[in-house]
């Protein structure tokens, strides 16, 4: 049997071992460095050291020890190719004809709360990387591993024919070029933050498949599920499903809507969620008390919905939640006699998530055709606001407390939005109108009665008093709005004539 060379040297070791034994076994002498030449050889395994290769020692604390044309000529060499076999025995060098690598953990180093810049600095692999883009670059003839879970697709490859198939070398090879690319993604984001570049001429991000989609949107179109990375766990990406079917891409979207809004809130909170936009928001002294005043709000759209809460369902808000038809229920845990009730539903989905990274900001991005457009979250709350009064009437307690629901609520409804809403519950929500009175009367003809003495919320200034009119017509006590419009004056006017409080929070909060 001709000897062949693979050199291994990884930082996740799970079945390394039986690999690099398996290769023994079909012909290969092993070449390694540091911790897993000591783990190899820990395992009986007979390994050649690089330094044993190079006649270098490894030098700079181990920061240069692959980087020897005795190694990169062994693995960029063409083995058919006279002119480099000629060069190669001209310099006594062996060629490598299988390597298996992967990197320095950055990742799980960056992650560690108290990590310092000279960790994360040492921690930024660079002999790594060189080998396999080196390897990967001449797959023709170089087999290159980054993924544990191929080890035994080219040990079967290995065994039946004696060399993997080039189809084979072709894909992992494409595997190893999104590997770096991942890794190098992570150290630019990680240096860029490090400078506080807010606007770097190249943005490059990554993400990790998280699931496959059965459609997207809708059926004829593919889809997938990817989450960061370093991305706040206080997300679905990052939610366990404890019951239910598989996530859909609709399911997904809405989900992060419901919890978008819920984090809002301190006191417990409950979210009713259709199609992105929420349906009925309460609030109470328990779960139990949010939800019902949340189903309250529109027990029409709720049906087939999502339900996001803040605190742990508990067996009563489980029953109350299982007399309905629900897509998801999201919480931070539900109690063991809940998830006797809620189990008995085998499609509904049942998530927990994360609350204790709630408040963690990441930026937004949306892609357009051929773009992508990156913006910071909307985190801006009425606390931060230079809030006026304008009228000539304050808002009472209640009524200011009824404004603070609403003006949370309506950052997170979809423009044109208008929220009216009681102390502890959105009573009607108007979305997504191409005039604000539309989306208004939708949100006043949803509270009907019970917008006497509500607030109203618009996330946008009125351009026109005609909004004001119809809040006042309908019962409306006090507004809560950006103001901003030149016809501000007209609307203030109109709020004084029928004794409406009217906030300014010289904050727009449009979504669309």
């Amino acid at each position: 049997m001709t000897k062949k060379r693979a050199l291994i040297s990884v930082s996740d070791k799970s079945g390394v071992s039986e690999f690099a034994k398996e290769l023994v076994n079909l012909g290969f002498e092993i070449i390694s460095t540091g911790g897993t030449k000591k783990t190899l050889r820990e395992q009986g395994i007979a390994v050649l050291g690089v330094s044993d290769i190079t006649g270098f020692p490894e030098i700079l604390e181990g920061r240069v020890k692959t980087l020897n044309p005795l190694i990169h000529g062994g693995l960029l060499a063409k083995q058919d190719d006279e002119e480099h076999q000629k060069q190669l025995a001209q310099h006594g060098i062996e060629p490598i004809q299988l390597i298996c690598v992967n990197l320095y953990p950055f990742q799980q180093t960056i992650e560690k709360p108290d990590v310092t810049v000279a960790d994360a600095i040492e921690n930024i692999d660079i002999g790594g990387p060189t080998m396999l883009r080196a390897s990967a670059k001449n797959h023709q003839y170089v087999t290159v591993v980054v993924d544990p879970a191929d080890y035994q697709t080219v040990l079967a490859e290995l065994a039946e024919d004696g060399s993997t198939k080039l189809e084979t070398r072709r894909k992992l090879a494409a595997k190893v070029f999104r590997h770096t690319a991942a890794y190098d993604a992570l150290i630019a984001g990680y240096m860029t933050d490090l400078v506080q570049e807010e606007t770097p001429e190249k943005l490059t991000v990554t993400y990790e498949l998280k699931q496959g989609l059965r459609y997207g949107e809708n059926p004829h179109q593919q889809a997938a599920f990817y989450k960061k990375p370093l991305g706040s766990h206080f997300s679905i990406a990052y939610a366990e499903q404890l019951h239910g079917k598989e996530l859909s891409y609709n399911n997904i979207n809405d989900a992060d809507a419901g919890l978008q809004i819920v984090k809002e809130f301190s006191e417990p909170a409950a979210v009713a969620v259709k199609h992105m936009n929420p349906c009925g928001v309460g609030t109470g002294k328990t779960g139990y008390d949010a939800f019902t005043k949340a189903f309250a709000a529109d027990p029409v759209s709720i049906f087939g919905g999502i339900i996001a809460f803040n605190r742990e369902v508990d067996a009563d808000t489980a029953a109350k939640l299982h007399e309905i038809f629900l897509e998801i229920v999201i919480a931070p845990s539900f109690s063991e006699e809940a998830l006797a009730i809620l189990t008995g539903k085998k499609n509904l989905r049942l998530l927990t998530i994360s609350f204790d990274g709630a408040k963690k900001a990441e930026r937004k991005m949306t892609t357009v055709e051929g773009g992508l457009l990156v913006q910071d979250q909307d985190r801006y709350s009425l606390e931060d606001a230079e809030v006026t009064i304008p009228t000539k009437r304050q808002p009472t307690d209640a009524e200011w407390e009824a404004l603070k629901l609403g003006w949370k609520v309506v950052k997170h409804v979809k423009s044109n939005a208008i929220v009216v809403s009681s102390e502890e519950m959105t009573l009607g929500i108007g979305a997504g109108q191409m005039n604000r009175v539309g989306s208004a009367e939708i949100a006043l003809k949803q509270a009907g009665v019970k917008a006497e003495g509500a607030a109203l919320a618009s996330d946008a200034f009125f351009p026109m008093d005609d909004t004001v009119e119809a809040a006042a017509k309908a019962g409306i006590t006090a507004i809560i709005q950006p103001g901003g419009s030149i016809k501000d004056a007209e609307s203030i006017k109109k709020a004084d004539e029928y004794g409406i409080a009217m906030v300014f929070t010289g904050v727009r909060h449009f979504k669309h």
